[in-house]
């Protein structure tokens, strides 16, 4: 083998292993967080945006060349309006990219909301999961059934205290003698309307004043009165 062969053979196997190297480093390298390239993102849009905002202020510059030569200076404002439209051409690409930016962003902040909305869920679980371990579902039940019976137990003191003493008496046999007593007062009540005046079947005096009889008094000193009289003739 000569020396020629053997160098590019030595060269092969350097650039080989070196290559091999590069590709184990970089499967060694973990890729950037979602925080860093929702940043960086955020980042390239600050930056299409100034852009944008350069580009407007050049192409307002040309419209205005272009209206400053357009009868003194034909080719002046030919190429003012060229370079409007290119710059015109650089505004549309860039309302693309940062249309693709942007949606490209949200995904990746959806993305790590969902993240960390899994991440916290498999902690509360993982949690529970420990809660649950330190129950015994047979305590549980042996619990449940002493709770129970106490209830029941303090359910039938408070009825024995509550529970009125001395004679008891049936309401029933209350209610029947008042509506006896009801009937025997409505009885009476009855009685009594029975008993009232009865209308007189006579003719009432009537309230006009009628002419009086003259009384024997007045008819004596009528006789006087006359014989005077004639005496007097």
């Amino acid at each position: 083998m000569s020396k020629i062969s053997k160098m590019f053979k030595g060269s092969s196997s350097s650039s080989s292993s070196s290559s091999s190297s590069k590709s184990r480093h970089h499967r060694s390298r973990t890729g950037p967080s979602p925080q860093e390239a929702i940043h960086k993102l955020r980042e390239t849009e600050e930056m299409l945006t100034k852009k944008q905002e350069y580009l407007e202020k050049k192409i307002e510059q040309e419209i205005m060349v272009a209206k400053k030569n357009g009868t003194k200076n034909k080719r002046a404002a030919l190429q003012a309006l060229k370079r409007k439209k290119r710059f015109e051409q650089q505004l549309t690409q860039i309302d693309g990219t940062l249309s693709t930016i942007e949606f490209q962003r949200e995904a990746l902040e959806n993305a790590n909301t969902n993240t960390e909305v899994l991440k916290n869920m498999g902690f509360a679980a993982k949690a529970i999961k420990g809660v649950h371990q330190n129950m015994d579902l047979d305590k549980i039940d042996s619990l449940m059934q002493d709770i129970t019976e106490q209830q029941e137990v303090a359910q039938e003191i408070c009825d024995a205290i509550s529970r009125p003493f001395g004679d008891t008496f049936d309401e029933d046999e209350l209610l029947a003698e008042l509506a006896e007593l009801e009937q025997e007062e409505l009885e009476e009540s009855m009685k009594n309307m029975g008993r009232l005046p009865s209308v007189p079947s006579s003719k009432l005096p009537s309230s006009r004043p009628s002419h009086r009889t003259p009384s024997k008094k007045k008819v004596e000193d009528d006789d006087d009165m006359q014989m005077l009289a004639a005496w007097a003739t």
